[in-house]
């Protein structure tokens, strides 16, 4: 499978989008007293760690592709 230029940058955007979700779930969990809410930032922690990993591999699989960039005629 191959990925186009523009959806590569698109993932490369959805992940720093959600690393600055995990930052921020991480970071306002530690100011939070109500244990259900806590407890909601925590999966939202996991999931965004889970989502970055499989980001990851899609970009690693994409720097493995050669790209050629073709102008419009």
């Amino acid at each position: 499978m191959s990925y186009a230029f523009h959806e590569v940058l698109d993932v490369h955007e959805i992940t720093a989008f959600k690393t600055i979700c995990l930052t921020k779930a991480k970071t306002m969990q530690m100011l939070v007293s109500d244990p259900q809410l806590k407890s909601l930032m925590q999966l939202d922690a996991e999931i965004s760690a889970s989502q970055l990993q499989e980001l990851g591999s899609i970009i690693k699989k994409a720097k493995e592709q050669e790209f050629t960039y073709e102008p419009y005629h």
